[in-house]
């Protein structure tokens, strides 16, 4: 049983709509969730990346030994001078909003070490929420393909080479 000519194009006219919407949907929402997560995460890699930097700094220093240390300082817009440490005990860590403490190399390494692993923990959540994300791009794109009738693809068959 067919439907009528009218009923039939407006039928098509309601899933060419929801077509729409869901691929807005997916655009506008999904697609952007899912970059703001990957842009949050590496930004969080950039950090955990800066923490290894300088606990690899602190460990040459130790192993260095001596307590004065020559270094380039930046001023700003990439220049550069020469600065003299007459102690390098103890350095300033910033523990975040602002705030600097001053800590010995092992209470600097132990920080180092507690922060990089938040930041792993945080890094591992965020995986998930992209990986959900994906999930639900994923599904909202098989949600358009039954919509529009569309059969799978069938699989390639790939050739054994002996």
């Amino acid at each position: 049983m067919s439907l009528p000519g009218n009923a039939n194009a407006n039928a098509n006219a309601n899933v060419d709509q929801k077509v729409l919407q869901y691929e807005n949907f997916i655009n506008e929402v999904l697609r952007r969730d899912l970059q703001k997560v990957l842009e949050q995460r590496d930004s969080v890699y950039e950090k955990i990346s800066q923490y290894l930097q300088l606990k690899n700094t602190i460990q040459s220093i130790q192993e260095a030994g001596s307590q004065k240390l020559k270094a380039d300082v930046d001023l700003g817009c990439n220049f550069y001078v020469q600065a003299e440490v007459e102690d390098s005990s103890r350095i300033f860590m910033a523990i975040g909003y602002g705030f600097f403490v001053e800590m010995s190399h092992e209470e600097a390494l132990r920080f180092i070490e507690k922060k990089t692993s938040q930041l792993t923990a945080f890094t591992e959540q965020l995986t998930k929420d992209s990986a959900k994300i994906k999930a639900n791009i994923r599904m909202v794109l098989e949600g358009l393909r039954e919509l529009q009738g569309l059969t799978d693809l069938p699989d390639t068959r790939i050739r054994e080479v002996f």
